[in-house]
């Protein structure tokens, strides 16, 4: 069984998140095929231990659409097809401890070295509810990895204070952070106070700030259809060529972010973004599950569009 500090220690370059895709039939049953011709896609583009972690069934894996079970075949699916080229993430996030020990013991089961959980959604859970819910995952499936995401857009915000005490807990070996913008310099001070502790992975895309302070990984979106792209980011900001990895980062993950706050105002979900992104490419995608509409008929032009500006390789006529 590997020590937390062998568990941190493999949690660097990008994070990106797998999405789920779906066969064209009513139900829009799980494609494990084109999950695995993904993957393979992905590895290819430089996607490899070291350079990237998969998150199977996460947000943008749309696991709040699918069952336990599908959650857990998913899962499967990015591990088996992985194949030991890089670290693979379960993703956890539940409103049930007993749901969440479940997960953990799956995540072990189908061999992911990682669980990403989140405070439970709905209700306004207290801090105390949180560490007890973490620390269930952890003697639940001990050798598993927890990596604790804060969601603070769903549910309560972690604060720095509850990471501390997170920090007795020896399973818990990173924080997946965002925090609201307030002008504060919150999400420097996390990252600056914790990444001795903690392998830190930055969702809040200050990549090269978060690099110089002790982050080790970060949330890549573009990776899913330009993982060669992302690979160099990750490349630049280790070679402390700061200036170089942010007007990348305008240039090409700036755009997509807009085109997604744009999409917001017609429907919302996990992974519809970057799936649409490989349909304009004529790779593997789909449609969201419903209640996610789906927008590829809206947005492919625009999506298209915002391709070719960025130099993006693939994208079709």
């Amino acid at each position: 069984m590997a020590s937390p500090a062998e568990l941190r220690s493999r949690l660097n370059g990008l994070y990106v998140s797998v999405p789920t895709f779906y066969r064209d039939e009513p139900g829009l049953p799980v494609n494990h095929d084109a999950i695995r011709r993904h993957v393979d896609f992905l590895s290819a583009g430089g996607c490899t231990e070291g350079r990237a972690i998969f998150l199977a069934a996460g947000a943008a894996g749309e696991f709040s659409a699918l069952t336990f079970d599908e959650r857990v075949a998913v899962a499967r699916t990015v591990v088996d097809q992985v194949a030991g080229r890089a670290p693979v993430v379960m993703g956890g996030q539940t409103t049930s401890t007993y749901e969440l020990e479940r997960l953990a013991r799956a995540a072990r089961d189908v061999g992911a070295e990682f669980l990403q959980i989140s405070p439970p959604y709905y209700f306004a859970h207290t801090e105390g509810d949180f560490y007890e819910y973490v620390l269930a995952a952890a003697e639940a499936a001990p050798e598993v990895g927890i990596i604790v995401y804060n969601t603070y857009w769903t549910s309560y915000g972690v604060s720095s204070d509850m990471v501390k005490r997170l920090a007795d807990i020896p399973s818990v070996v990173s924080l997946k952070w965002a925090t609201p913008d307030n002008g504060w310099m919150e999400f420097e001070q996390m990252v600056s106070e914790h990444s001795a502790r903690f392998a830190i992975i930055d969702n809040q895309l200050r990549i090269p700030s978060s690099h110089v302070l002790g982050a080790r990984a970060f949330e890549s979106f573009v990776a899913n259809y330009w993982p060669q792209w992302a690979v160099s980011v990750w490349e630049m900001v280790e070679a402390g060529r700061y200036a170089d990895a942010q007007r990348e980062l305008v240039r090409v993950a700036m755009p997509l972010q807009q085109l997604w706050a744009d999409m917001e105002s017609y429907t919302a979900g996990g992974g519809y973004p970057v799936k649409l992104c490989l349909d304009v490419m004529g790779r593997d995608s789909s449609r969201d599950r419903p209640p996610t509409r789906d927008v590829r008929q809206k947005y492919r032009e625009q999506a298209r569009q915002m391709l070719l500006k960025c130099g993006v390789p693939g994208v079709r006529d």
